[in-house]
């Protein structure tokens, strides 16, 4: 058993770095990274040239790990982005697939003027 939970662990991060390595958030773009975990959803807008955290939303607050959810987080950093002056990211999916709860998140993001 415990072999085979490595070898997930070991996948998801083979899948995560293939994603980063085309990535890499700038002063003018920076990376809209997106993580879930079995309660959570977590956004974050980083400058990779600086290191710094540029804006974060998640739904710590709600409690909740849901579509709903998502899209509220969605809009949150869309909002805070904007409020920085942040229109164009590149989104970081990390080693999750494009769909549910991490679509849900983009799409509202998109729908709130975050282009990516």
């Amino acid at each position: 058993m415990e072999n085979s939970v490595y070898k997930s662990y070991v996948r998801k991060q083979k899948r995560a770095k293939r994603v980063r390595k085309k990535l890499k958030g700038t002063s003018e773009r920076p990376r809209l990274s997106v993580y879930k975990s079995n309660a959570h959803i977590f956004a974050q807008i980083i400058d990779d040239e600086k290191g710094h955290t540029l804006a974060a939303a998640s739904t710590l607050a709600n409690g909740k790990r849901n579509k709903e959810s998502a899209a509220i987080v969605g809009d949150q950093i869309a909002e805070v982005a904007l409020s920085k002056n942040i229109k164009t990211v590149i989104f970081d999916r990390g080693p999750f697939k494009y769909h549910g709860v991490i679509k849900a998140l983009a799409d509202k993001a998109r729908e709130r003027g975050l282009e990516f």
